[in-house]
């Protein structure tokens, strides 16, 4: 009698496989009639090129060709910093200010709520440029200590996006739609590539700890897995007292003995992976393996009194306090080090829709001297070569003053059809400025590249072909890029 209680109809359908009963109804939910993992309507095999299902080391197929990055440290600057004052010098905008903006050249653009009601007077720039290095690249004085790297940066001045609000454009600046829903860049990268330490996740988040709250929420979907397995979402490191939540083990409770025990739950995790093929258990298991192995290698990693003096001088005095920008970036190149693939530093409050004046040099101090020090600290510690630096927000900021363009109340309103970011290391030729935009920063003028084409270039310098990295769910073959044209930006290659 108990065997037939058992016998329910989610047990029932959970042990059929193939082309069973179970497996058609399951198939027919979800629109995918392919094998692999019928219960969650996606393809647990379907990896690169016929790959199967990643370990460690990643897909056995990548890399594609020889990869010029090993890693990636993407240094997330959340609200969208303005380029008018940090990167695109428009010297000749004082001729203009308080004038509106010609139609010729906004043609018709889409505005935010925020400004679409009031006349676009132009706001010249509010800082003085200076060209920086051999190459002459020009930064604002709000940014002194990166005019000191400007030679190992290469600025991309004619980014653009399709997004105008701050969710759906890092939704896609991040995941490569503005939906929620798709895998994020590190969680692709961390699929197809794996790890360099099996007692590290190979995808880490990390966020600055802000003295007052952002507006701008930073959500999981940022750094999440999507329909990939969940063991590549990004796991977040916290500025508390457990890095990692749930990591320590219960007072009393002794490391053989959680041994034990997680070994008969692997025991048991894998027979019902067995029944189901469910990808999702053997992520279970895995992640179980990784936590334990964390509670050893995650102390170690934020524990900074192994750094010597001269390093948190480098970074400068907020380095020593956990949880800012400048910590951070401490812990990235530790990361690094101990082969973290993909490590994402995010800092919000860049949004300075007022007071751009007091606002945006807030967010540059916090984070021009630490960015700097990473650069010069890889440098000098030869992996700046082989580990891929990215710098930039989902979008810019508009030419117009928003509020009352002459005074200090004044800010900039969101800008996606130009903004600038920069790249060094992993590949990059150093050095050089690629793209242009108009005499207002309103239009891209020379060498257009879309956050699709940054996605492209970043695969590309790790060894992969964007094309070819995909996964199949839901019956489509889904990849970073997406179906639209994306192209690798090969000028800026060296």
């Amino acid at each position: 009698m108990n065997e037939l209680v058992q016998e329910t109809r989610r047990y029932f359908l959970g042990r059929c496989t193939g082309l069973s009963l179970g497996a058609i109804a399951l198939a027919e939910l979800t629109g995918n009639m392919f094998t692999g993992n019928p219960l969650l309507g996606g393809n647990a095999s379907a990896g690169v090129d016929g790959a199967g299902e990643p370990g460690f080391q990643g897909i056995p197929s990548l890399p594609h060709f020889l990869p010029q990055a090993k890693r990636v440290i993407f240094l997330t600057q959340s609200g969208g910093p303005s380029q008018i004052e940090l990167f695109d010098e428009k010297p000749d905008l004082i001729k203009w200010a308080g004038l509106e903006l010609p139609e010729s050249v906004r043609q018709g653009q889409r505005l935010t709520t925020m400004t679409a009601n009031q006349k676009q007077l132009i706001m010249p720039t509010r800082v003085k440029f200076a060209r920086c290095g051999q190459s002459g690249a020009t930064i604002g004085q709000w940014l002194p200590y990166l005019r000191d790297v400007a030679d190992d940066l290469c600025f991309i001045k004619s980014m653009h996006t399709d997004q105008i609000n701050h969710a759906p454009a890092m939704t896609q600046f991040l995941t490569g739609n503005q939906l929620p829903g798709r895998p994020s860049m590190g969680a692709w990268v961390s699929y197809g590539l794996g790890s360099e330490n099996q007692d590290l996740p190979e995808h880490v988040v990390m966020i600055s700890k802000m003295q007052r709250p952002s507006d701008q929420p930073l959500y999981d979907h940022y750094w999440g897995s999507g329909f990939l397995p969940s063991r590549y979402q990004g796991v977040k490191l916290r500025s508390a007292q457990d890095p990692v939540l749930y990591l320590r083990d219960p007072d009393g409770l002794p490391r053989q003995l959680r041994r034990q025990m997680l070994d008969g739950l692997a025991d048991l995790n894998q027979r019902r992976g067995e029944e189901t093929g469910d990808p999702e258990i053997t992520t279970r298991i895995r992640q179980y393996e990784m936590a334990y192995r964390m509670q050893t290698s995650i102390p170690e990693l934020t524990d900074l009194r192994d750094e010597p003096e001269e390093v948190f001088e480098l970074y400068g005095a907020e380095s020593r306090r956990p949880g800012t920008y400048a910590a951070n970036c401490i812990l990235a190149r530790r990361l690094a080090e101990r082969g973290v693939r993909f490590i994402q530093l995010f800092h919000p409050d860049w949004d300075h829709h007022s007071r751009l004046t007091s606002w945006c040099t807030a967010r540059c101090r916090d984070t021009d001297q630490p960015t700097a020090a990473l650069i010069k600290d890889l440098k000098r510690r030869g992996m700046l070569d082989d580990t891929l630096v990215i710098w930039g927000g989902e979008f810019g900021r508009g030419v117009a003053g928003q509020g009352q363009w002459d005074s200090p109340e004044a800010g900039r309103d969101h800008h996606p059809r130009c903004f600038t970011m920069w790249l060094a290391g992993g590949g990059v030729r150093p050095g050089m400025t690629w793209g242009a935009t108009d005499d207002f920063s309103y239009n891209v003028a020379e060498n257009p590249v879309h956050v699709r084409d940054l996605h492209a270039t970043v695969l590309h310098l790790l060894g992969i072909d964007h094309q070819r990295l995909t996964y199949r769910f839901q019956g489509l073959d889904f990849r970073l890029t997406g179906v639209e044209p994306a192209s690798v930006v090969q000028s800026i290659l060296k």
